[in-house]
């Protein structure tokens, strides 16, 4: 397991690239729908995907934040559902987890 310090870090890189992508993304629907109607279609398509990843990696980011928050406040690594501990197999997995696999196969996530 690595230390609180070492998996902050990690969870700090991770926000930051998934920050990037978000942004990324953000420009890519910038771009302006093409003059072909068939054309537009795809592309209406394509942003239904970049929507798609930019909602996920938003929410991947909200978890992240929670995870930090926790880690701050001396409660990483316990279930925010039932207070245990979280296996280290799991959180090393998932950092951000919030849940212990019970909690998370009860609730959903």
């Amino acid at each position: 397991m690595h230390s609180l310090s070492e998996i902050r870090a990690g969870l700090v890189v991770r926000l930051d690239q998934l920050a990037a992508e978000v942004e990324r993304l953000e420009s890519e629907k910038r771009v302006p729908l093409d003059d072909d109607s068939a054309e537009q279609a795809i592309e209406r398509e394509d942003d239904e995907t970049i929507d798609a990843r930019q909602s996920a990696a938003t929410e991947q980011m909200k978890a992240i934040r929670l995870a930090i928050a926790r880690l701050d406040a001396g409660h990483y690594g316990l279930c925010t559902a039932c207070g245990i501990p979280i296996d280290a197999a799991r959180l090393e997995a998932v950092p951000h987890t919030a849940h212990c696999i019970d909690c998370e196969r009860e609730f959903g996530g």
